[in-house]
């Protein structure tokens, strides 16, 4: 591993997002905050200057052709977890705590959502601009954008690429990763601004609608709005975003196919977007069920409700229409089984991801059977084609490691907090990054009142959850460090 070449690949990275910065600076001159300039300018010159730090110390190489695997792994690790730290600096300027400001931070930038804030009326609309552009910049990815617009990563970028990209395949929609990457953020910027533009037609103002525009598709949920999108009592809006977060949450590689190849059929020919559009259908169902069993309002009323708040939740967007911490308990059970399912691979939403629990009731399946049927050779189809006994192996892994860090996560938030519905809804909120959970830190709560140790686990939970896993068991075997020139 040569630490040159992380160096210069951190750099490169810290200065682009230091310029990216400087974007909020824009909406205080516009809102007359003038005193909200001087944050980002600090976060700004911080992150640059840490960027030209990092390459001299590297030698200022732009040469990455060689780059190996556990390299990529490791600066794609640590460009979540500096870049959360340098957008952590203006919310410093803003009175929050420094762990108050890295939590919202990286919860920002991994698009989980789960916020300290309790009086929102105490911060600008930069502030709030900011919240919603980093959630922006890691829906897709910062590493996809950078690999995208950085011409020093065309060759690297592919160990890069894969080492982010959430899912347990390495789909590509052109021969070149920094065309897909290109791509994908083509149709990622496309229904960005068609959103923005359906969220002012319906009533909501122009700032509101970028800001939940970009938290829609970034599947992160930071509104500008203390009640979330309750807030603006606007059902057009409710069905706009319910549409567009269905979107954020299935594969853009998909979409890419659809809207700019022009392939109609490309997500109907698709088993894991069939997969996923069934469990909206049918949860959706489930909970408009208990919601009219529940005595919850009106009919029609209660499917909107249960439609968004659904397909909010498996996407791990986490906005709310309505607070769903007052409902039934088996309206809040089925909301709580949507958190361990997340989106389609290759999209912005976190969690397990609807591929894996697709293959893990496929591969049930066929072990019920060769019980019967012991001779029998039933290899795992997906999208009618045999999935690899190395993917089965890295998917049977990932839910496994999944499971175990998730109950370890809430079983010690549980002694620290003194309370298993936190230790438990709050781990599967931060792992999976949705944000809010039950009670208080339910969708009309705050994450702001939990203990300093449960603030710094969720932290964790949050980038792990990013990475799916991987990279952070990866790190945790010593050949990883190793400074051979090995192909990991």
């Amino acid at each position: 591993m040569k630490i040159t070449t992380i160096l210069n690949a951190l750099g490169i990275i810290l200065v682009a997002f230091g310029i990216i910065m400087l974007f909020p600076i824009a909406v205080a001159v516009m809102e007359r905050e003038y005193t909200s300039i001087l944050p980002f300018i600090t976060a700004s010159l911080t992150s640059v200057t840490l960027g030209l730090l990092f390459q001299k110390y590297g030698g200022f190489s732009r040469n990455f052709d060689d780059l190996k695997r556990n390299e990529g792994l490791l600066i794609v690790s640590l460009a979540w977890v500096v870049t959360a730290a340098m957008g952590a600096i203006p919310y410093l300027f803003y009175g929050l705590s420094p762990l108050d400001a890295y939590f919202e931070s990286m919860s920002g930038i991994t698009t989980t959502g789960a916020t300290i804030l309790v009086d929102f009326s105490l911060y600008p609309k930069d502030f709030f601009f900011w919240r919603a552009l980093s959630q922006w910049l890691g829906g897709m990815g910062i590493i996809v954008l950078f690999v995208a617009i950085l011409p020093q990563f065309a060759v690297a970028g592919r160990q890069m690429f894969f080492a982010e990209a959430p899912g347990p395949t390495e789909e590509k929609v052109t021969p070149r990763i920094t065309h897909t990457a290109k791509a994908l953020w083509l149709v990622y910027v496309f229904l960005t601004v068609l959103e923005v533009i359906l969220l002012v037609s319906a009533g909501m103002p122009f700032f509101d609608a970028v800001c939940n525009a970009f938290a829609t598709m970034a599947a992160g949920g930071f509104s500008p709005h203390p009640r979330s999108i309750m807030g603006y009592e606007n059902s057009a809006v409710i069905w706009i975003i319910t549409c567009f977060m269905f979107l954020a949450g299935s594969n853009f590689a998909l979409q890419y196919r659809l809207f700019i190849q022009r392939k109609p059929l490309a997500m109907v020919n698709s088993e894991e977007f069939r997969f996923y559009s069934m469990i909206v259908v049918l949860c959706s169902g489930g909970l408009w069920v208990a919601l009219a069993a529940g005595g919850a309002g009106e009919s029609l009323t209660s499917l909107r409700d249960s439609l968004f708040q659904i397909v909010s939740i498996l996407t791990t967007t986490g906005f709310s229409s309505a607070d769903f911490a007052l409902w039934s308990v088996a309206a809040q059970t089925l909301i709580f089984t949507t958190m361990l399912i997340g989106g389609c691979a290759g999209s912005a939403g976190g969690g397990v991801k609807v591929i894996r629990v697709l293959f893990g009731f496929k591969y049930l399946k066929r072990e019920i059977t060769q019980i019967v049927h012991p001779k029998a050779i039933l290899p795992i189809k997906i999208d009618r084609k045999t999935v690899d006994g190395d993917v089965q192996r890295q998917i049977l892994g990932f839910l496994l490691f999944y499971l175990i860090l998730t109950t370890c996560s809430a079983l010690v938030v549980t002694i620290i907090e003194g309370d298993a519905a936190i230790g438990l809804v709050g781990t599967a909120a931060t792992i999976g990054n949705i944000g809010p959970g039950f009670g208080e830190i339910g969708p009309m709560g705050s994450f702001g009142g939990l203990s300093p140790l449960t603030k710094g686990i969720f932290i964790l939970n949050m980038v792990v959850g990013r990475l799916e896993v991987i990279p952070f068991l990866a790190m945790l075997h010593p050949d990883f460090w190793s400074l051979k020139k090995n192909s990991f």
